[in-house]
């Protein structure tokens, strides 16, 4: 068993996590979108750890996280769309599936990619994440640093929560700004391809890419991240867009709340979407925990709209509500 360090944000901390990765340890660490679990992307032994620790499947590939462009482009193909979304979006929220490269001397793990020809890439924005990288030196393996296909963690203590004495150590950068994960785009072929919305908006996308074709939910052949149709999800059962709630469930409300006399928790009493986005995992995190304690079967959720970063929180609340792949 693991002893899962609780580390601060300062220097000293981040190069002591540094230090873990090149170990071939595992370090969760806060970015914009939520916690990512990030190993060596170029040590098989440490990305099979991820797989480990979050029981995720194989098949499943992971975004690798640079802290600069001339190292990304080391890796993958810069195509004049890939390169003006760079100057444009990172770092930040979105993540750019490419085709790799062949003639780079250091080799990305194939079972960061799944054994694809294409990875998914992307900077982050926040400067625990840099440093992490900077110091590191190399680039890192990181989806969110959950059990696979649970609730993703906006906080270290969620993280905590999960995965204690699983990893080698956290690095609490306070709660995530965006709160919903990264958009994954797919510009491996000459159409470009939303994969999965997030913190960055299709109407941000669109002026610079023109017409993006949308995937649906999938279960395998996935060439990126957060594509499985059931995902996100909270033990109890979700239901969508409701205008009514029963007794034996609790409310996630968006704007005015509809009638309850039960346990509630609400999004953004403003309708405001970027508030929603940022309190969308923590609040079905805490519906769930104390949901289950009251004994209540249910988590009722109100309409959101699909404007924006609405996109992207009706998306993860889709797959929450769909059918568990294991039960």
């Amino acid at each position: 068993m693991t002893t899962t360090l609780f580390l601060s944000d300062s220097n000293s901390d981040i190069q002591h996590a540094a230090t873990l990765i090149n170990q071939g340890g595992l370090v969760s660490f806060g970015t914009e979108t939520v916690y990512g679990l990030g190993a060596d992307a170029t040590n098989t032994l440490a990305v099979q750890k991820i797989y480990k620790a979050k029981g995720r499947p194989s098949f499943n590939p992971l975004i690798i996280h640079f802290s600069d462009t001339d190292h990304l482009f080391q890796f993958v193909q810069k195509t004049e769309l890939a390169l003006e979304l760079s100057l444009k979006f990172w770092p930040g929220a979105l993540t750019l599936v490419l085709n790799q490269k062949l003639d780079n001397p250091v080799k990305i793990s194939p079972v960061a990619t799944a054994s694809l020809s294409t990875m998914a890439v992307r900077i982050p924005n926040t400067h625990v994440a840099r440093q992490l990288i900077h110091y590191s030196k190399k680039p890192i393996a990181a989806p969110s640093a959950n059990s696979s296909g649970k609730i993703s963690p906006s906080t270290a203590q969620h993280v905590f929560q999960e995965l204690n004495n699983k990893i080698d150590a956290i690095i609490d950068s306070g709660p995530c700004q965006v709160g919903v994960e990264s958009t994954i785009l797919d510009l491996s072929t000459d159409t470009p391809k939303l994969l999965r919305p997030g913190g960055i908006s299709l109407e941000q996308l669109i002026p610079i890419c023109g017409p993006i074709t949308q995937s649906q939910p999938i279960e395998t052949k996935i060439i990126a991240p957060g594509q499985l149709s059931s995902h996100y999800a909270p033990s109890l059962p979700v239901r969508l867009n409701c205008k009514n709630v029963a007794r034996d469930e609790a409310l996630l409300a968006f704007g005015q709340p509809i009638e309850h006399t039960g346990l509630c928790k609400n999004l953004s009493i403003t309708a405001n979407l970027e508030e929603a986005a940022q309190n969308l995992f923590a609040y079905l995190r805490f519906l769930d925990i104390h949901g289950k304690e009251l004994g209540l079967k249910r988590i009722a959720v109100m309409p959101i709209p699909t404007s924006g970063l609405g996109l992207a929180i009706c998306d993860r609340l889709t797959r929450a509500a769909a059918p568990r792949l294991n039960k």
